[in-house]
């Protein structure tokens, strides 16, 4: 945990972001790593103000250092570019790894910079590549690279590309890429796929970018997530919620959806620097994909979660023991959720289709449930019909609905008493013995199953 006087020496670097960051925000306990990617090629040397790009890099380089060297938990490395090779060899390979990550390492980080020479080609992508074996194995620090550069990629390959691959890897957060000198859309666009794209055109800018990007690497945002109803207000709650890394699919938060003292979703703290994938376990669940967090500020992000109730009832005294219904959104044959009858449930407004697992099963379509409204499907409770076989059997029971047959169950004609719970109704059974060979010795007999009555039939 920072102490106070290491806000106040962030001040000499960062915008009034970083002053408004509270203690409790910070990561407590995680190591986070900051490797600085450099450009060290020959248009490093281009004037920036009164001095020119590399000397206003290595001064600003050189403040940060001495600010962060006190802050816990936070190691640093550099690795520098297009410097080893003059520019006319053209070297896409020209990348390394000058100050590795290590602890009080930040002395060693600016006499690196200050005897680096600005000398040949952008290989930016190639550069990423090699970056990714600069981290120390550890699945719980956070990994963050820096780009400071004042070119575009020269040689083959897709900074981009590499960059959201290292992402969904877990290997590295998403990265900041600061541009020196360049206010070009071309350079805008080409980097702004690839991480967090600040623009620096001078050295007040690029003090100003250095410290938005160390307040953001080194402090939570704090956010809320707003469950609306269907009137668009934030009411819904007792939901669980997981939050996922949107890069690398990592899970990084569970906990139910929360109203505080005042009624309000309750306030949680998110890394600014990451992409999130929001899942609200609701029936059936609802996604926000790509959520960014802005850093300095509350963030509220609202999730459309308007939900309604379905009752399930058995009317009088029932024989089942567990009667589940299938319930799936209208038209759709995938399984939102199985539910037990007795049993009430909350599911997003909107039409569903039942399917009653009793004998025989009951379909009951285009069930809509609406906002704090309890829809109640209420179905009688079964009787029993009790089967007497003389001797082995192949028969069927049919109901009669609408004036026709609908196949309900095959009957084990081998048992000579069985007892079948049923549902209230008209039925039919169709049987022969099995050592008939001929069709005129099926047979059928008509019977009625009443709610809790016991009916015999023999065959």
């Amino acid at each position: 945990m920072k102490s106070i006087k290491h806000l106040a020496l962030f001040a000499l670097l960062c915008t009034a972001a970083t002053a408004q960051a509270q203690l409790k925000n910070a990561f407590p306990g995680r190591k986070t790593r900051i490797l600085f990617l450099v450009d060290g090629s020959g248009s490093m040397v281009a004037e920036m103000g009164s001095s020119h790009r590399w000397a206003v890099a290595v001064n600003l380089m050189s403040k940060l250092m001495d600010t962060v060297r006190t802050v816990e938990n936070l190691e640093v490395a550099l690795r520098v570019f297009g410097h080893n090779k003059p520019i006319t060899a053209r070297d896409c390979y020209d990348t390394k790894l000058e100050v590795p990550f290590a602890p009080n390492n930040h002395k060693q980080f600016i006499n690196r910079m200050r005897a680096i020479k600005p000398l040949g080609f952008t290989s930016i992508t190639q550069s990423l590549l090699a970056a990714a074996k600069d981290f120390p194995p550890d699945k719980t620090a956070r990994n963050m690279i820096i780009i400071i550069t004042d070119g575009i990629e020269e040689c083959p390959g897709d900074p981009c590309a590499v960059s959201e691959e290292l992402q969904k890897k877990g290997i590295i957060l998403r990265p900041f890429i600061i541009g020196l000198g360049t206010d070009d859309d071309k350079f805008r666009k080409t980097y702004s796929c690839a991480g967090r794209y600040y623009n620096a055109q001078n050295e007040e800018e690029f003090q100003k970018a250095i410290g938005v990007i160390i307040s953001q690497a080194l402090n939570n945002t704090s956010a809320q997530i707003n469950l609306l109803d269907a009137q668009g207000m934030p009411r819904e709650t007792n939901v669980p919620i997981t939050i996922y890394d949107a890069g690398s699919g990592a899970i990084l938060e569970n906990w139910v959806h929360t109203m505080n003292g005042k009624n309000n979703p309750d306030t949680l703290y998110l890394d600014p620097i990451r992409k999130y994938r929001i899942v609200v376990h609701t029936t059936p669940q609802v996604v926000k994909d790509n959520v960014e967090i802005i850093p300095g500020r509350h963030n509220t992000i609202p999730i459309e979660t308007p939900q309604g109730d379905l009752a399930l009832k058995i009317g009088g005294i029932t024989k089942y023991g567990r009667l589940p219904c299938i319930v799936r959104k209208k038209g759709d044959m995938n399984t939102q959720n199985v539910q037990d009858f007795n049993t009430t449930k909350r599911y997003l407004t909107g039409s569903y289709d039942l399917e009653i697992l009793c004998t025989p099963r009951i379909l009951i379509p285009n069930v809509t449930l609406r906002q704090n409204q309890t829809y109640t499907v209420e179905i009688p409770a079964p009787g029993t019909l009790q089967l007497g076989v003389v001797r082995d059997v192949t028969a069927a029971v049919f109901v009669i609905r609408d004036g026709k047959m609908e196949w309900v169950m095959d009957v084990d004609g081998s048992k000579t008493t069985q007892y079948l719970t049923l549902q209230p109704g008209d039925y039919k059974m169709l049987y022969r013995a099995k050592g008939e060979t001929r069709t005129m010795y099926s047979k059928v007999k008509d019977f009625k199953i009443t709610t809790g009555s016991n009916t015999v039939l023999s065959l």
